[in-house]
């Protein structure tokens, strides 16, 4: 056995199979021990490109009501010594001030430096000696493995890491994508860290199209809404939408590529913590995942993302969700005075996999999704409410569900975009790989 298929079927063992199948009942609610924990997997400090303290950061989320957060700065880590220039930092004196205001002079360390002053940027350890609380706020060293395929980049957040894991490169988007993966499955098996690895915003540069990613063997989380303006969440008339990408790809990994559910995350991509003008930069706050889990540890929260038990979120809040005899019951924690929307979408075995290129020009076009047939994730079902059942018949590839709600999001990553969740896709009669 060649070391690629010994990587992949370690990987299948290690992660059980990540397509939840809905062949037996399961309730993602909160009881015993289990518990949703809020988070956000994509965020970025001084340490790369965001522009504020890693302490200030964390303390943002802590008081905010977050459960975990995830720092993933470009190809770095946070640790060793790193000195900033205080005036000519991405944050600059604003964000200096801001950060001896909030912890006392004995936490900050400055020196002059070439008659500069400096600030020594604080480590992960440091930080979440400071801020960590157990089972109440949980810091999670990650990364974001930077990387491109000529002009377009390709980025991939890992989640729990302890070793920097570098861009591998390669011939083609889709070489690119699978050689990181590649990476991260022989350091998983390596460490035995259990590390996540997502694809971050597709359509940033739109750079990878579904057609590209569902092929990715191991690659089973994407960002299907990521808080940052520039990444073309909802696409435009030539280009898919991350969710309407979500459909094709599990379509077909499901129908066609024997592969399991890819599941959908939203997530901050926060770089802009000073900025006060709504629904500009990069903001945090915009996005996150809600995870269920019995214990608040790096551990616990990838074995529950990779079991599927977790929703995705930019405001809308569930209260359970439960396949039982055959239904998917999804109930929204509801707010006074707000009204929801719940849609069941879905593709079908028997469904249309015809498609055409989305564009005229046959080069173009090669870079871009194609244009498939409504069969593929098609609405299934919608009800007006806070609560909605879906009976299976048996015809369904798969099932998800989004909530949308009548609240505007109060600070969106794109114009008249409304509160959501997002319910991850169900599978019924396959063979559960769990």
């Amino acid at each position: 056995m060649n070391r690629l298929c010994l990587l992949l079927t370690t990987f299948a063992c290690i992660l059980g199979g990540v397509s939840k199948a809905a062949d037996s009942d399961f309730s993602l609610t909160e009881a015993g021990s289990q518990k949703w924990f809020k988070g956000n997997m994509h965020t970025h400090s001084l340490w790369s490109d965001g522009d504020d303290y890693p302490e200030m950061i964390g303390s943002w989320y802590q008081e905010r009501g977050y459960s975990f957060l995830v720092f993933t700065d470009h190809n770095v880590l946070l640790r060793n010594e790193r000195w900033l220039d205080i005036e000519k930092n991405k944050g600059g004196v604003k964000a200096f001030e801001k950060l001896k205001s909030k912890f006392p002079a004995d936490w900050i360390q400055t020196r002059t430096h070439k008659k500069r002053e400096q600030v020594r940027l604080k480590t992960f350890s440091e930080v979440f000696e400071r801020l960590a609380r157990p089972q109440e706020f949980l810091l999670i060293q990650g990364e974001e493995i930077t990387d491109r395929f000529q002009n377009l980049p390709i980025h991939m957040c890992a989640t729990n890491v302890t070793e920097l894991l570098v861009p591998m490169h390669g011939g083609s988007v889709i070489e690119v994508i699978q050689q990181n993966i590649n990476a991260a499955i022989s350091h998983r098996e390596r460490t035995g860290e259990k590390t996540l690895v997502h694809l971050n915003h597709p359509n940033f540069g739109y750079a990878v199209t579904a057609e590209q990613l569902m092929q990715i063997v191991g690659e089973n989380f994407f960002e299907i809404y990521n808080g940052h303006p520039s990444v073309n969440n909802s696409g435009d008339e030539t280009h898919a939408s991350t969710e309407r990408m979500w459909d094709i790809i599990n379509t077909f990994r499901l129908a066609k590529l024997d592969l399991p559910i890819m599941y959908g995350l939203a997530t901050d991509d926060g770089h802009d913590y000073h900025r006060t003008d709504k629904g500009k930069g990069s903001q945090p706050g915009r996005g996150w995942v809600m995870v269920l889990a019995d214990t608040l540890t790096p551990d616990a929260l990838v074995t529950s993302l990779e079991a599927g038990k977790f929703y995705s979120s930019s405001g809308v809040q569930l209260q359970n969700i439960t396949y039982t005899d055959g239904s998917l019951n999804v109930v929204v924690a509801a707010e006074d005075d707000i009204d929801y929307r719940i849609e069941f979408i879905g593709t079908r075995r028997n469904f249309d996999a015809t498609a055409k290129p989305a564009v005229d020009d046959e080069a173009t076009a090669d870079g871009l999704t194609r244009v498939y047939s409504s069969d593929i994730g098609t609405i299934l079902k919608s009800v007006e409410g806070a609560a909605a059942e879906y009976k299976f018949d048996g015809s369904e590839l798969y099932v998800r569900a989004v909530i949308t709600s009548s609240r505007k999001h109060p600070n969106p990553s794109e114009s008249g975009e409304f509160e959501r969740a997002w319910v991850q896709p169900v599978t019924v009669g396959r063979i559960s790989r769990e």
